[in-house]
């Protein structure tokens, strides 16, 4: 039992449980951004169903560990660059991953228009379903290789992914119904994901980009929206005591 719980297993499993956990935000602000394509009411079910798809894959990746290994391995090479089903895999999802943000920025700054047809299979619950799944392996395909690069006790891996689950159970709700009321916040978010998309290409094309950079970058955005969304706030308070007081 003790060897279990080494000063070094418990870093690795507080470091690893840590990148799951910062993963993890990518998937619950593309499923809160799909989700809210739906109903109000299909909503909370849709973000429980789309977080279920991503313990269930994750899980499953895990104990095929054989196999992911595997799809490293090059199977083509092109113009001098080798090609293995992981690189193919993330660079289809980056793609996914930015052709869906921009339609998402596209309807919410052009509005839903268009045919009618397009916009009720956009907003389906099963369209939003099977997107999600679509995103949840390419996340979940670039957490397991890096967690399994990280340690070699699964059991770890496992604490790691099933922390980060609860984390995303527990916030997904509070951060798609913050997405929803802040439309900034939204346009933000999918640009987030864009740039994730653009980080996913890059990596499948053998162009690692460092995530700290990523994640700066992407704090630095929030920390500017939280102080204009700060002014905005208190313009409307001022606002609404000169209108009383004016009414006064």
């Amino acid at each position: 039992m003790e060897s279990l719980f080494t000063a070094e297993i418990l870093i690795a499993l507080a470091t690893l449980t840590a990148l799951e956990l910062v993963l993890g935000i990518d998937n619950i602000i593309f499923i809160s951004i799909l989700a809210g394509r739906l109903p109000p009411e299909q909503r909370a079910r849709a973000r429980r169903l789309g977080i279920a798809g991503a313990a269930i894959t994750r899980l499953g990746l895990l104990f095929a560990i054989v196999w992911i290994t595997r799809l490293t391995y090059p199977v083509f090479e092109a113009f001098g660059q080798p090609f293995s089903w992981r690189d193919m895999i993330l660079i289809g999802g980056g793609l996914f991953l930015i052709a869906k943000a921009t339609l998402e920025i596209h309807h919410k700054v052009e509005g839903a228009g268009g045919d009618p047809s397009l916009k009720r299979a956009a907003t389906s619950f099963a369209g939003v379903i099977a997107q999600i799944m679509v995103l949840d392996i390419v996340f979940s395909l670039d957490s397991i290789i890096t967690a399994v690069g990280m340690v070699d006790e699964r059991w770890v891996m496992v604490t790691a992914i099933v922390v980060s689950i609860a984390f995303m159970l527990a916030f997904a709700g509070p951060i798609g119904d913050f997405v929803e009321r802040h439309p900034t916040v939204k346009v933000l978010a999918l640009s987030f994901l864009i740039m994730i998309g653009l980080v996913l290409i890059a990596d499948g094309f053998g162009m690692h980009i460092p995530k700290g950079y990523v994640y700066t970058a992407m704090a630095f955005s929030v920390f500017v929206e939280a102080i204009n969304m700060w002014i905005r706030s208190r313009e409307k308070k001022t606002a609404a005591s000169a209108g009383e007081a004016g009414g006064g």
